[in-house]
């Protein structure tokens, strides 16, 4: 019987060698080379039964020969490894078709439960995917084992059209692992749909998810289209689903279970081509136990679970994350500031309740705030301490309200004052009237128009204040942009 041969290519001559002998002993026959040039000799004689490659090579990129293998001998599969751990690395060399991707250093138990995986396994040919030119969305950022796992995981789904549930506190990126899901997945070419359900009024839900026909309610003068039909050839995002109503959550089971769904006021069947991808800050089976969430709808969205893990897990990650978020707040009009090591370790240090939101925005504030170039860990403790409140009652949110959690508390009230019999639609466009633009106003007025105060402040993304003043017609003060 001929033992499998393993084809190895890396620059690293130690790496070499780990992997001769490791593979050596598991009982696979080894070739190992140091340029992209002599592996692809073999991958033309026909030699090889899998192979092994590094990304950074001196003659060639590991990625760019994955395709020129594929198109030759396509039943060859491709294992990459990459000291450059970052999603980009991991979503292109799935796009390109390597069987898996493995971040340096590899855990040689791990790396060999690959080979013998793709060694047995029918060989398939992958779907391959243009690779996008776009930058890595932070906060995707990170060389720890679980933000690996996260990127092997989002990696793996680019060919695979199936619903996601993503759990994690606030803070941690949620949102951004299900754009990178959609950038790089199967319905890329269509829209990307987002709706929190945490930030929208009960009695409006339905009518934001599946529209409404004229007529439907009083003060319906018009059809609406609903998220589904936006998203219709994309990704629809249902962010905080642990927060959605249990007559909401029946409807949405049945277009999970039938693909098709009607507007509010509707009778036509509407067919629902979207890909589903759902998040939650909450604990659903302990919802589910409390019977506050419907046990059929969680299996129906939590077919590939991603747990994303606090800052405070990953505290390794924290260097590279805070040095990113201060390159941004120089790219956006502030000073460029730097941390030194006695900053780094105290931002280490902190538990970080709001997570990489908390960290960004306390970045931001030292950007623009900080007198000194260098920042220390002086001027880390003081915006520490100066986001904490003081002596607060044991009952009082911890640290800046967030503009979620804001605007549904000024929402609660503003309802419970207005209950006039209002239709839902006249609700909504006076609750933005009356609670969100004022509230915009009053902070630039108290940032002296600076957005990118106003907009950590907010707890938004720059654009995203931006656009709101644009769409809400709020007069820019003329200060600092």
């Amino acid at each position: 019987m001929t033992l499998p041969t393993v084809l190895v290519a890396d620059d690293d001559r130690s790496i070499r060698t780990v992997l001769t002998q490791a593979l050596g002993r598991a009982g696979y026959q080894v070739r190992s080379t140091g340029n992209a040039a002599t592996l692809w000799r073999w991958v033309e004689d026909g030699e090889g039964d899998l192979v092994i490659t590094d990304v950074v090579m001196p003659d060639e990129n590991g990625l760019d020969l994955i395709p020129r293998v594929k198109r030759l001998r396509p039943d060859l599969r491709v294992i990459v490894m990459s000291a450059q751990s970052t999603l980009m690395t991991a979503v292109k060399a799935a796009q390109r078709g390597a069987f898996e991707y493995l971040p340096k250093p590899f855990d040689l138990k791990e790396l060999l439960a690959v080979v013998a995986r793709a060694l047995a396994s029918p060989a398939e040919a992958p779907a391959s995917l243009e690779p996008r030119d776009a930058e890595e969305r932070l906060p995707l950022i990170g060389r720890s084992a679980a933000m690996q796992e996260i990127y092997r995981t989002i990696a793996r789904l680019t060919t695979a059209d199936l619903t996601v549930m993503i759990n994690g506190e606030s803070g941690t990126g949620k949102e951004l692992v299900a754009r990178a899901l959609h950038d790089y997945g199967k319905r890329r070419g269509g829209p990307f749909v987002a709706i929190n359900m945490a930030a929208i009024p009960r009695e409006l839900i339905e009518s934001e998810l599946f529209g409404h026909e004229r007529g439907a309610f009083t003060g319906a003068t018009n059809r609406s289209q609903g998220r589904f039909e936006q998203a219709t050839g994309g990704t629809l995002f249902l962010d905080e689903i642990g927060d959605m109503p249990p007559e909401a959550q029946t409807r949405l089971l049945r277009v999970l279970q039938e693909g098709e769904f009607t507007s509010v006021g509707g009778r036509q069947p509407i067919k629902a081509n979207v890909r589903i991808i759902a998040a939650t800050h909450r604990d659903l089976r302990s919802a589910i136990r409390q019977g506050q969430f419907r046990e059929d709808l969680f299996y129906r969205l939590n077919v590939v679970p991603i747990r994303l893990p606090p800052l405070r897990e990953r505290s390794e990650d924290i260097p590279p994350l805070a040095r990113h978020f201060l390159d941004r707040a120089r790219d956006d009009g502030l000073a460029g500031k730097s941390l030194d090591q006695g900053a780094l370790d105290r931002l280490r240090q902190h538990a970080w309740p709001g997570n990489v939101r908390e960290l960004e925005n306390l970045m931001r504030r030292l950007a623009a705030l900080c007198p000194e170039e260098v920042i220390t860990a002086e001027a880390v403790e003081a915006e520490l301490a100066e986001a904490i409140p003081v002596e607060a009652p044991s009952d009082a949110p911890r640290g800046p309200e967030p503009l979620a959690q804001a605007m549904e508390r000024h929402i609660r009230t503003f309802l419970a004052a207005h209950d006039d019999g209002l239709a839902p639609s006249d609700i909504y466009d006076r609750v933005i009237a009356e609670v969100e633009r004022p509230l915009i106003q009053m902070t630039l007025a108290a940032t002296r128009g600076n957005q990118i105060k106003a907009a950590a402040m907010l707890g938004l993304n720059r654009n995203t204040l931006r656009k709101k003043i644009r769409d809400l017609e709020i007069p820019v003060v003329r200060g600092i942009a």
